[in-house]
Order: C-alpha cells, then sequence, then structure tokens
C-alpha cells in the first residue's frame, strides 16, 4: 500500500469520485483517493434506486448529522450524509439537472472569475458524456394528474433536460432503468479496471492535515499519514471538509482556541456561510389508490417565481406519492397509508449557518447551525408561507382534485401568514443541499477561504473542490 501520491484526495464522494479519475487521465501523475466509507459497488441497496430511501439512517453507507436546536426552524431534522464512494449521489433521490446560468454568472459577479455560465458549460458536456440522466418510465397516474393540474393552475409543462426555468414536468434521474448511476458508477466502476496510476483506498478516515510551515505535506488517516508530492485536495462535503480544516488547526482563531485547537493558519471563512435549502412538506389523503409503481417516489416537480421582480424561479416543488410525514405524524398531524404529498422548497435560501468544532469533543461530531428562517428580512419564510398557499392552489386544480380526499396536514383550518408560518417551519426537512462553509470569493473578501483557482488562501499545496466552495 502506497503512502505518497502526487494528489490525495479526500472524500470518495459526488465530488471526489469524479476529480480522481480526471486527474488520473495524465499517466504521469499519480492519485489516491481516500473515502472513509466502503465501496459501493455490488451493493444492491444502494444500486437499486427505488429504495434510496433505505438508506437514510443506514450508518453502514452513510452518517446522520444531529443538528442545533433550532430557534425558528426544526431542530430534529437529521442530516444524512452518504459516506461510501460516490458519497451523497450514491444515496439520494438522484433528481439531476443543469443549474441555470443566473447561478453562475452571479458567481463570476461575486469573484469567481472563470465560473461564469459561458466558462462551466463545457464542462457540464463532459459529465453528460459519463452520466446517464432520464425521467422515470412508470407514467405514474397520480405525477400526471399533478402535472396536468399544475398546467391547469397556468405553468408550462417543461422538459428540465433542455433547461430549468418556471414550470412543471418530470425530473431528469442519474439512472439507467432502474438503476443509480452515481459519480462513482460512471467514473469509478469497475473498480478492477481503475488506471494504474490511481488508487481508490475505503475504510480510511482523514484526521487531520499534515503541514509544514504554510505548505500542506500531506493527511493523517486513522491507518498512518499519506503524503502528497503535488497537492492534496478536499473533497469532504460542506461539513466534512471544514471540519478537516478545523481540526488541523485552519479557521477562525477564537473559534479554535475555544475548542482547544492550536491556530495554525487564521482564516475566518471556514466553517461560515452554511446555506441548506429548508423543505416544507403539505400531506393529502388521497380519495384513490395512488399508483406504487414509480423511479423513487418524487419524479415530478415545479419551479415557481413568487417575487415578481425574481431573476429565475425562488421556489421549487416536490411532488410524492407517499405521505412525506417523518416530522408532521411527530408533531401530531394525522397520516395515511393512500396518501401523496407536495415538497416546497426555498431554492435560494438566505439564512446562513456555521459549522463548529465542539469544545467538549473537537474529534467527534460538529456542531452544525443551519439557523434556518433567521435572515433579518424573514425572505426565507415568505417564500415558504406563500409555497404552501401555491400548493393548496394546484391541489385544488382538476384533475388532480379528483384524486384529493382530504388536507392531512397541515389541515384546513391552518391558515394566515402567522398560522402557516409555525407550521412550515416547524415540521421542515431539508432537500440534503448544505453549501459555502468554505467560500469562494476575491482575494479582498475576508471570508473567502478560496479564490477561484479553489487554492486555500495564504497556504500551498491545498485546494478545495466541494460543495463547500459556492459562493
Amino acid at each position: 500500500m502506497t503512502t505518497e501520491s502526487d494528489y490525495v484526495i479526500v472524500g470518495g464522494g459526488t465530488a471526489g469520485a469524479v476529480l480522481a479519475r480526471r486527474l488520473a487521465e495524465d499517466p504521469e501523475v499519480s492519485v489516491v483517493l481516500l473515502e472513509a466509507g466502503p465501496s459501493d459497488e455490488g451493493i444492491e441497496v444502494i444500486a437499486d434506486l427505488a429504495r434510496w430511501a433505505e438508506l437514510l439512517g443506514d450508518e453502514r453507507y452513510g452518517h446522520d448529522y444531529v443538528i442545533e436546536p433550532q430557534a425558528r426552524g426544526n431542530g430534529r431534522i437529521l442530516h444524512s450524509r452518504g459516506v461510501m464512494l460516490g458519497g451523497c449521489s450514491s444515496h439520494n433521490s438522484a433528481i439531476s439537472f443543469q443549474p441555470p446560468p443566473y447561478d453562475f454568472d452571479r458567481w463570476s459577479e461575486l469573484g469567481a472569475a472563470g465560473w461564469s455560465a459561458r466558462d462551466v458549460a463545457p464542462y457540464f458536456d463532459r459529465v453528460r458524456e459519463r452520466v446517464d440522466l432520464e425521467p422515470s418510465e412508470h407514467d405514474n397516474a397520480a405525477v400526471l394528474a399533478f402535472v396536468a393540474a399544475a398546467a391547469a393552475h397556468g405553468f408550462r409543462e417543461r422538459d428540465f433536460a433542455l433547461d430549468v426555468d418556471e414550470g412543471v414536468g418530470l425530473f431528469q434521474l442519474a439512472k439507467r432503468g432502474d438503476r443509480r448511476v452515481s459519480s462513482s458508477t460512471a467514473y469509478l466502476h469497475p473498480l478492477a479496471a481503475l488506471p494504474p496510476n490511481l488508487e481508490v483506498r475505503t475504510g480510511a478516515r482523514v484526521l487531520d492535515l499534515v503541514l509544514d510551515g504554510t505548505r500542506v505535506r500531506g493527511v493523517r488517516t486513522d491507518a498512518g499519514p499519506m503524503h502528497a508530492e503535488r497537492e492534496v485536495v478536499l473533497c469532504a462535503g460542506a461539513i466534512g471538509t471544514p471540519v478537516v480544516l478545523l481540526r488541523s488547526g485552519i479557521g477562525p482563531a477564537a473559534h479554535l482556541r475555544h475548542a482547544g485547537v492550536r491556530p495554525v493558519h487564521d482564516l475566518d471563512g471556514v466553517g461560515e456561510h452554511l446555506q441548506d435549502h429548508p423543505e416544507g412538506v403539505l400531506v393529502f389523503a388521497a380519495a384513490r389508490p395512488v399508483p406504487d409503481v414509480s423511479a423513487q417516489r418524487y419524479e415530478a416537480g415545479l419551479f415557481a417565481r413568487i417575487d415578481a421582480d425574481a431573476h429565475w424561479p425562488d421556489m421549487m416543488f416536490h411532488f410524492g406519492t407517499e405521505a412525506f410525514d417523518m416530522h408532521t405524524v411527530r408533531a401530531g398531524y394525522p397520516t395515511a397509508s393512500n396518501a401523496f404529498s407536495i415538497t416546497p422548497n426555498v431554492t435560494r435560501a438566505r439564512s446562513e449557518g456555521t459549522v463548529r468544532l465542539r469544545a467538549s469533543d473537537p474529534a467527534g461530531d460538529p456542531a452544525i447551525d443551519f439557523a434556518y428562517f433567521s435572515d433579518p428580512e424573514g425572505y426565507d419564510e415568505r417564500i415558504m408561507v406563500a409555497g404552501v398557499e401555491l400548493a393548496r392552489e394546484i391541489v385544488a386544480c382538476d384533475p388532480l382534485a379528483a384524486w384529493t380526499a382530504r388536507e392531512l396536514a397541515p389541515g384546513p383550518s391552518v391558515q394566515g401568514f402567522a398560522a402557516i408560518s409555525e407550521y412550515a417551519r416547524s415540521t421542515a426537512n431539508t432537500v440534503y443541499h448544505p453549501v459555502g462553509t468554505c467560500r469562494m470569493g476575491r482575494a479582498d473578501d475576508p471570508d473567502a477561504v478560496v479564490g477561484p483557482d479553489l487554492l486555500v488562501r495564504g497556504l500551498e499545496g491545498l485546494r478545495i473542490a466541494d460543495a463547500s466552495i459556492f459562493p
């Protein structure tokens, strides 16, 4: 087993698997990919997309982070992260689409030079060369009723394979038939046929970084050190990546001292600016049997503009052919075995939280505070309430109205901004998209952890390439 490589990639998840294979295309370099979890190859519960929900709470293939109590949100949300090759792309419901150009152009405006929509377009083309994207083939009658009802309400039927804008339609899913297509299946499988300059090492938990002054020389794992001749690249995600940095003494110096970690490199933005999509839920008892045929039970959705001046849709729905009741039942709302759900989420939430080490146990799970619905202008709350109201309007439209027996959660008695807000915030879930904890920005941005080249500010030999850099 090698103990050194040109590149050491920390995390074999959605980003890490892609990066490892791309770097290994140069036969002159050596690459080691370190993944804390097991291989996904040959694991049926992972490969069968319809079984994705079974992975939530399964500690063999993931980890459920308990978040901090929320002053205005649901503190009982468990943030599941895939811990296996493919990461969350081996663990999620596989809904996939290319983000709208607006987002990347906004990144560029915020200082991410080279990340405009035009700049990144060729890379999406390269992803499509490997990753299969296709809609569900099941033609579920309840799903089609939702699409038709939204169309009757005035939403354009849209092919989300072509673009993401206001409208309703079937999602593109990263699948081939009923098989999941994750970053590991697309870029690493079969593991036995990997190029000789790429080593994939599972069960390798990275503890921290090895530094020589301002130069990162490698990582310490629970099985020993790994030296990087050229670079270490962190791909551990918006929770895992800041934790590795903080445990290495890289981050806000005051916080590190409080956690009992000696500051090595004072970098204020590490663990800051945590963002996520809060997701509300409405549950309806069905008036006729909801078909049990589906790719993964959430195969259709809708994008809507709530604010008239929104550059792009600021609300998204998933339509579910089940009672999505994990939080509503606990809050005392009724449920039913024959039901459907609509889950409005805030596409560009403005609330920001933190990832921090715990002073009581800096080696344990971090303190994760999403600070849901805490933005000073109340934007997230307002968009969520409008989403609940819009969902009710669509359910009242034919042909979905004919499928509806009654509203179970929140129920027709919950009316008005304050009551809807209280319900939506207290029973909200997550869309499992944490970002921003090592954000990318200009050289004069004091909270930017990396520049557009993804190099960590003030250090040599260290980059970050995962969702933590989203600005």
